[in-house]
């Protein structure tokens, strides 16, 4: 077991090994949960807070995990789960798209992009700013966020330029805030003049109360825990109800890759949330 010492020694190989990480994502359910904190928008779409990503709990090596869902409508309603090609198992929608897409017909291609997977990751993080929940503010929360804030974040641990130093975003000592800007862009939600402050310590280093926060960190390996994902007979039954035979998927929410970078995280999480409270109704 890992000490609150180790982790302020071995923050910058904290850093060599979180890189390393994200060159193997390179390389290839939880709705409703109190624990995760939302940005909230205004009447005009906009928003705005100030966030801390945290590093890795106590007995977890990376400070995030991804999760794959699928959300479409069919004939018999919506399909909004967990896959379970987020543990490395095959799921039934992965299986009947890849099917689609071999096929060769056009219109079957379409199908399978519109009910293919989408990406999330999670991570620990410290609420400084949230001037629509004040109350949320110095609290620790879990943060769902798309492939667009992850760019970010990978952005800055592996700069692109030789005058910019390489930085660890979820580090206490040498890490940096983080200011979510949101704004309605064409009709999408868009997180692009999202940035990382200038480095700084969190609490001006005071290692008693980043002990305390890190104490307070939820567990990441439990969200993809096996016992959170539907069995795959369960997720092929609901999937056969949905789709009913030989039906085309209208409405369906956008896929992750079938839209700009600027737009994927963000109309898809929150149409998500929304979709699936339409779905147990």
């Amino acid at each position: 077991m890992s000490s609150f010492k180790d982790l302020k020694k071995n923050r910058m190989s904290n850093l060599e090994s979180l890189s390393k990480q994200v060159e193997k994502l390179a390389e290839k359910p939880t709705y409703g949960d109190d624990r995760i904190w939302k940005c909230e928008r205004d009447k005009s779409g906009n928003g705005y807070a100030v966030i801390r990503f945290l590093p890795a709990s106590n007995d977890e090596d990376v400070p995030w995990v991804q999760m794959w869902s699928h959300g479409f409508k069919g004939p018999g309603g919506w399909y909004i789960e967990n896959s379970l090609t987020t543990l490395g198992k095959d799921d039934p929608v992965s299986k009947a798209n890849t099917a689609l897409w071999n096929s060769g017909i056009d219109s079957d291609k379409d199908i399978a992009r519109d009910r293919k997977r989408k990406l999330s990751y999670y991570s620990n993080i410290l609420v400084l700013e949230d001037s629509a929940n004040k109350e949320n503010e110095g609290k620790v929360f879990l943060f769902r966020y798309g492939k667009k804030i992850f760019e970010k974040i990978t952005g800055v641990m592996n700069p692109e330029f030789k005058d910019e130093t390489p930085l660890n975003p979820f580090d206490f000592w040498e890490g940096a805030n983080f200011k979510i800007k949101i704004r309605q862009v064409d009709g999408y939600v868009n997180y692009d003049k999202s940035e990382f402050a200038d480095q700084s310590k969190l609490f001006d280093g005071d290692d008693e109360k980043c002990e305390a926060i890190w104490n307070q960190q939820h567990s990441l390996q439990d969200l993809v825990s096996a016992d959170n994902f539907k069995s795959y007979q369960e997720l092929e039954a609901r999937f056969n109800t949905v789709v009913g035979s030989g039906s085309n998927f209208e409405e369906s929410i956008e896929s992750e890759d079938a839209v700009e970078p600027a737009v994927k995280e963000s109309s898809n999480d929150d149409s998500l949330d929304y979709f699936k409270k339409l779905a147990e109704q």
